[in-house]
């Protein structure tokens, strides 16, 4: 019976070829890391919210008026949820459903700047859509990943058009999940815009990159669309800046 040394294995694997997905990310094996990543985060985070009284939430929230001094609030508001079990389970299993798909698709590094940038768009979305007058949702603030994962929808939609299979079932999930908010209050629909139209972006130029250009956009497409959602953010402020002073 033959017997190989451990090195001699590790650099065969190391320098095989790597098998890539059509949209160019690596073919793994075994379970999606950075799908239950995120879960985890969110449930982690949920927990945290319960137990310290609000503190957590208070802390980590978006809204628009909160925004400009504490541009963090941006993505941390996408991994916390109301305290009713029904939000964060409805976006989780949600998110289960599409994201394995994706990051297999994709690979991780490209999922992840788009579930990141979707997050971020979603509250771009709110700070842009919402009046900033009295009542208008100004200093509401707003949780969960209900952004981000419409923009996982508005990605996946792409690729499977890319693939040339019928994308109807993800088309009607998304109109559905548009029109709910208009019937149940409570739901930043901004932010859903928002999530959706960053993930659109982010989700074309990952599928239908050229060859060539795959892996410069692994880094480009974030580094373009979050200038672009720092630029519309700065400008909002700008044009809202005696109605923050009033807030204040």
């Amino acid at each position: 019976m033959g017997v190989q040394c451990v090195d001699c294995v590790q650099e065969a694997a190391r320098t095989a070829p790597q098998q890539r997905t059509v949209f160019g990310g690596t073919v793994r094996q075994g379970r999606p890391v950075v799908t239950l990543t995120i879960i985890g985060i969110c449930a982690v985070s949920w927990v945290l919210q319960l137990v310290t009284g609000g503190a957590w939430t208070q802390r980590w929230v978006f809204a628009p008026f909160l925004g400009e001094s504490e541009p963090w609030r941006f993505l941390t508001a996408a991994f916390l949820h109301s305290t009713s079990p029904l939000h964060i389970l409805f976006n989780m299993y949600a998110l289960w459903l599409v994201g394995p798909f994706l990051e297999q698709a994709l690979g991780r590094v490209r999922f992840a700047s788009l579930y990141l940038l979707a997050a971020v768009g979603g509250q771009v979305g709110v700070l842009l859509l919402a009046s900033p007058e009295p009542g208008g949702g100004w200093t509401q603030g707003v949780v969960g990943a209900s952004g981000a994962v419409f923009g996982l929808f508005g990605a996946i939609f792409l690729l499977m058009r890319r693939l040339g299979r019928n994308a109807t079932q993800i088309l009607v999930l998304v109109a559905i999940n548009m029109a709910i908010p208009f019937f149940v209050g409570g739901i930043a629909w901004q932010a859903h815009v928002g999530g959706l139209i960053v993930g659109m972006a982010v989700g074309a130029a990952y599928a239908y990159a050229p060859r060539s250009m795959r892996q410069t956009f692994v880094w480009l497409v974030p580094v373009v669309t979050m200038a672009i959602l720092i630029g519309l953010s700065m400008w909002k402020y700008s044009t809202v800046g005696p109605v923050l002073g009033l807030l204040g």
